[in-house]
């Protein structure tokens, strides 16, 4: 394998915003437009707010290019975004991030971990989500399921 076909996971920065919110309204599954995002309070401004302090965004690039993002706040012990561009999809990307986002919201002292997805069975996020070893807690009140994973025994 060349150097061009490795996978790189590295912290977000915030010259990455750009294209978090590219990859953000790309996906087919989970789908929110710019104006969507805007009207949930997610914008430009508002994102460098959620890569510093108790939030961090880890990249997946591939050659360079920016493939895949993931999104997690140790305050909240959550991680509230994982998104990969539809072409990156079943290539180890999400997998990856996953990874990073727990081992560093445990690391931060979270004994349990949790993140929310459509509740809609089609959609691939539940089957990857049980897959990677989070427990389905059931539909929310807002229609989300709601994972939960403990951090593993020493």
């Amino acid at each position: 394998m060349t150097n061009d076909n490795m996978l790189l996971v590295r912290v977000a920065v915030l010259s990455d915003i750009d294209v978090l919110f590219e990859i953000r309204t790309s996906v087919r599954e989970n789908h929110l437009s710019m104006e969507e995002l805007t009207h949930l309070g997610i914008t430009a401004q508002t994102l460098p707010a959620m890569l510093s302090g108790a939030g961090r965004g880890w990249v997946a690039e591939q050659a360079g290019s920016v493939i895949a993002f993931a999104m997690a706040d140790s305050m909240e012990a959550t991680v509230f975004a994982m998104f990969v561009r539809p072409e990156w999809e079943g290539k180890g990307a999400g997998r990856q991030l996953m990874q990073e986002a727990e081992q560093w919201l445990f690391a931060q002292g979270c004994e349990e971990v949790w993140l929310s997805t459509d509740s809609d069975l089609a959609v691939r996020a539940n089957g990857f989500y049980r897959h990677l070893g989070w427990k389905d807690e059931g539909r929310q009140e807002d229609g989300q399921t709601r994972f939960t994973k403990r951090r593993p025994c020493a």
